[in-house]
């Protein structure tokens, strides 16, 4: 019986001989040199050569003494910006992703523009988040709480630096629609008080006008003598042209209430006893004077009324209620509109 060390020594002979082997490759015979061990994979076939071109230094991020990286392209991750916790974007983390595993070597052009392309992306993914376009809770959150801080705004007239007495004349009366005879006849009165002059400082002598004219009725003003006149010019310092035309107008409404009934059904019966609603969005639209206010100040002066232009008849009609000029941004829009009612106009004797 023979052992596995005399098979050896019986083939050793034979693989010690001059005679070449011969191998089968893609059905041709091929001679190979004889070797020691049978089981030694072929040779591999040289590499080609890369060749690439060189780079500029102001391009080159390319370490030194460090081989190139793969062309293996995984996808890189970009963190996205969350505007709620203020969280700023950082850009190394993009060249960190790039360079470890680049779609092409460090340095080149692609890659710049690459990651030039990925931080615009980042910033118009920012930018969309800030508009409220996105549909993440947060950035919504945020949306409607600046819209809630848009409809409570007051009427872009009214500034930081307005007076306080002002600020309350537009919170609580301007736009409010008003039906009563003296009311009305105050409003005028003041309407025209603060033509050459504003609002804030008429107001602060509104109580001075109450007291000059009685209340503002207008069977009682309608009796002031030219005496009585100059007393109060010189008294509260009004001018004298401007007290005898509201002692004219005051004669005026007293024969409107002979006629319409009151003060009242005769100033709203050109808005058909209806407030109109204006939809402006900035206090720069709102025109000085208007078709209906012209058309009311045409007809009052034919009735014996002075100092009621145009100009003044429209700031009364904002006044008054007849027109609410309040911004749509105004919280005081919606509430004039919630506060008019019809009015029921008493049935006059007699229309001139």
């Amino acid at each position: 019986m023979c052992s596995s060390n005399s098979k050896f020594r019986h083939r050793q002979p034979n693989d010690t001989t001059s005679q070449p082997n011969l191998f089968d490759i893609s059905g041709r015979r091929v001679l190979q040199p004889a070797t020691s061990n049978r089981n030694s994979p072929l040779p591999e076939p040289p590499r080609p050569l890369k060749t690439t071109l060189p780079l500029p230094k102001s391009i080159s991020t390319s370490k030194p003494n460090q081989p190139p990286a793969s062309c293996t392209t995984p996808k890189s991750v970009i963190p996205v910006k969350k505007a709620k916790n203020g969280t700023v974007y950082d850009r190394n983390s993009i060249e960190t992703n790039t360079d470890s595993s680049p779609r092409s070597p460090p340095g080149s052009i692609a890659a710049a523009r690459r990651e030039q392309v990925a931080v615009m992306q980042v910033q118009r993914k920012m930018k969309i988040a800030h508009y409220g376009r996105s549909k993440s809770y947060s950035f919504d959150r945020n949306c409607v709480t600046s819209a809630i801080v848009v409809k409570q705004k007051r009427c872009s007239f009214i500034t930081p630096n307005s007076d306080a007495i002002y600020v309350a004349y537009h919170d609580d009366e301007w736009g409010v629609p008003v039906y009563d005879d003296k009311m009305l006849f105050e409003l005028l009165v003041l309407t025209g008080a603060q033509v050459g002059s504003d609002w804030t400082s008429v107001l602060k002598k509104r109580q001075q006008f109450r007291e000059a004219f009685s209340g503002f009725d207008a069977d009682i003003v309608s009796k002031y003598s030219e005496k009585m006149i100059q007393s109060l010019s010189s008294k509260y310092g009004i001018e004298v042209s401007f007290v005898r035309g509201i002692v004219d107008n005051s004669k005026s409404i007293s024969e409107i209430n002979k006629t319409f009934g009151s003060f009242n059904n005769y100033i709203w019966r050109f808005v058909n006893h209806k407030p109109i609603v204006s939809q402006y969005k900035s206090s720069h639209k709102m025109p000085v004077k208007t078709s209906k206010a012209e058309a009311i100040s045409k007809d009052m002066v034919r009735r014996g009324f002075r100092q009621v232009g145009p100009t003044v008849i429209y700031s009364f009609m904002q006044a008054a209620g007849l027109t609410n000029d309040h911004l749509i941004t105004c919280p005081r829009h919606h509430q004039c509109v919630t506060l008019a009612s019809p009015t029921t106009p008493t049935p006059p004797s007699s229309v001139k």
